[in-house]
């Protein structure tokens, strides 16, 4: 079984695709594949147990994951990509079914003109049986791993940065924000994050009212009035309880919330938005860039927040990217993953000035340690300049935290 046609004269796929949004650069069709058919697709997934409880609103995070995807070409290159599987814990065993048995036997044999025409291909066969399945975001969650490691190995390819492909002048420094304080511990992470130069943090929320705004002055009194503060509620309020919850975090200086409501409707949005003159940002649990349409729309979100490694890819995240800066919206990514995603989301974010931060994890993640050297003392993340997504993978690192997978 593999995807009808040959991807190299996919009916309209430069118009489908179109180029990045306003400044980011050259359009996608103008990224090309080696012309060598796809040899090889392989899941590895890596897990570690965090060296200290991470609470969300709704589940305590209990492992990291990185679900990692090799696509391998004919001619021997090899690009990498992730899929996000941070919730259920059991979500990487049917990530791993999703990607050898729905994806693989896809891929395999093709010869994809550019990262976007086998994307929109696979979502084109795989799509429905989502639909059918009641699962758009596991198929999304797969097929954006295969996309982010095409991409990579286009610009590989190339002999380019990804964000040097994106666009001719990339970015080359990145301001980010802490992410990941409380609901316990916020004194203590907060100082971490004044340690680490970081001067804009986001403080989880949906604890309970009192411990909440307690949790936002703690931060506030251990960074100093010239921090910026923003809170994240993953979904956890109703309407009334966000109408009473926001303008007592905009008096302790909240500058934006994040998933405040249940259901994430985007009317709600825009009536809470209205009544309390609170920006608002979304879209880390959007699949498919139609999706994000009555966000950008609507006037509540100021703020879309597609993610890498569930959107469906690079090539999905760019076409949200167009339609934010039409929009006049602000593209700041949902960044919760392992290396091989903070690399991607890194160059991507560069190449666009939509956006205005980057989201880094301030809690262990030994996966992620690849990574880690992005961050530089003052507040910013540096981009890397090398081929593909920039960075290279310590097997002696991760090999302790490799499941076997049969």
């Amino acid at each position: 079984m593999g995807l009808s046609g040959d991807l190299r004269h996919a009916p309209d796929a430069a118009d489908q695709a179109g180029p990045p949004a306003g400044k980011a650069g050259p359009s996608v069709g103008a990224v090309r594949l080696p012309d060598v058919p796809v040899a090889d697709v392989r899941c590895r997934v890596f897990r570690a147990r965090p060296a200290e409880q991470i609470a969300m609103s709704f589940a305590p995070l209990t492992h990291r994951v990185m679900v990692l995807v090799e696509v391998e070409l004919a001619d021997g290159s090899v690009g990498v990509g992730e899929s996000w599987a941070n919730y259920p814990s059991w979500a990487w065993r049917e990530r791993v079914a999703t990607i050898r048995e729905g994806v693989a036997p896809l891929l395999r044999g093709t010869r994809p003109a550019d990262p976007a025409d086998a994307q929109r291909a696979l979502m084109a066969k795989l799509g429905p049986l989502g639909r059918q399945w009641g699962a758009p975001g596991p198929i999304h969650q797969a097929v954006s791993a295969v996309d982010i490691a095409l991409w990579d190995l286009a610009a590989r390819h190339a002999g380019r940065s990804l964000a040097s492909l994106l666009t001719t002048h990339p970015r080359t420094e990145l301001p980010v924000y802490g992410s990941s304080l409380g609901p316990a511990g916020v004194a203590e992470t907060a100082a971490h994050c004044g340690a680490l130069g970081l001067t804009a943090v986001k403080v989880k929320v949906g604890f309970g009212r009192d411990r909440d705004l307690d949790n936002v002055r703690t931060t506030r009194r251990v960074l100093g009035d010239g921090a910026q503060i923003f809170a994240d509620a993953n979904q956890a309020w109703s309407l009334p309880e966000a109408l009473r919850m926001l303008p007592a975090l905009a008096d302790l200086g909240v500058a934006w919330v994040e998933e405040p409501l249940a259901g994430d409707r985007p009317e709600e949005l825009d009536e809470l938005g209205a009544r309390t003159g609170m920006p608002l940002a979304t879209g880390e649990n959007l699949y498919g860039a139609a999706a994000f349409t009555p966000y950008l729309r609507g006037s509540g979100v100021t703020i879309v927040q597609p993610d890498l490694t569930k959107v469906g890819g690079i090539s999905e995240y760019l076409t949200v990217l167009r339609a934010a800066e039409a929009a006049g919206k602000t593209v700041n990514p949902h960044l919760y993953n392992g290396a091989i995603a903070t690399a991607a989301t890194v160059q991507v974010a560069a190449s666009s000035p939509a956006t205005s931060l980057v989201e880094w994890d301030v809690r262990s993640n030994p996966l992620r340690r690849a990574a880690d050297e992005f961050l530089t003392t003052h507040g910013t993340v540096t981009v890397p300049h090398r081929p593909g997504l920039g960075i290279d993978l310590d097997p002696d690192q991760l090999d302790p935290y490799e499941e076997q997978l049969s």
